[in-house]
């Protein structure tokens, strides 16, 4: 097993990717500071309209709509637990943004996840041949990225995910 290296940023990621980019997340709280007014303002209410795109659309919305339009397939997965937390509330309310850029959402619940191999990490698979994982604390908050290249390794993770998606939900059809 090769050691993992320090990942250069995502969008510098997907900008080398050319087929497919695959994403899995797995905790049921994140706590990036980036992310904590946006946060706080869903739990006072506050919903962000998908018309007025100006208001919520970001460099990440545009890296991603860039991928899907130089034909790169962006799939995101988010194994969830129930009832679920209001982080992953706020996430199902925000999702609608990254299917607008691109993206195709799946959800599962871990009861549907039973007899699958989760990775212990989220993750993103970019062309079947690089894995950036997402360390974090167990509070959530953000530790790093690591990069790895590992055939034996992508190949595991890639068709992981692949037993993942297939059993997920679209987003359309899952409700919290």
């Amino acid at each position: 097993m090769s050691q993992p290296k320090t990942a250069p940023p995502f969008a510098e990621l997907i900008a080398g990717c050319e087929r497919s980019a695959v994403h899995l997340e797995t905790r049921d709280v994140y706590g990036v500071p980036e992310e904590d007014e946006d946060f706080a303002a869903y739990l006072s209410g506050h919903r962000y309209d998908l018309a007025d795109r100006a208001s919520w659309w970001n460099s990440f919305h545009s890296t991603v709509a860039g991928a899907v339009g130089r034909g790169v397939t962006v799939r995101r997965m988010r194994v969830v637990s129930e009832p679920v937390t209001d982080y992953i509330r706020f996430e199902h309310a925000c999702t609608p943004q990254n299917i607008e850029a691109g993206e195709d959402v799946r959800w599962l619940t871990r009861r549907s996840a039973r007899g699958l191999l989760l990775p212990a990490s989220d993750l993103w698979i970019f062309d079947d041949r690089l894995i950036r994982y997402s360390i974090f604390a167990g509070d959530g908050a953000f530790v790093e990225d690591l990069l790895d290249d590992d055939p034996a390794t992508v190949k595991s993770y890639a068709d992981a995910c692949e037993q993942i998606w297939q059993r997920a939900t679209p987003h359309a059809e899952f409700t919290i």
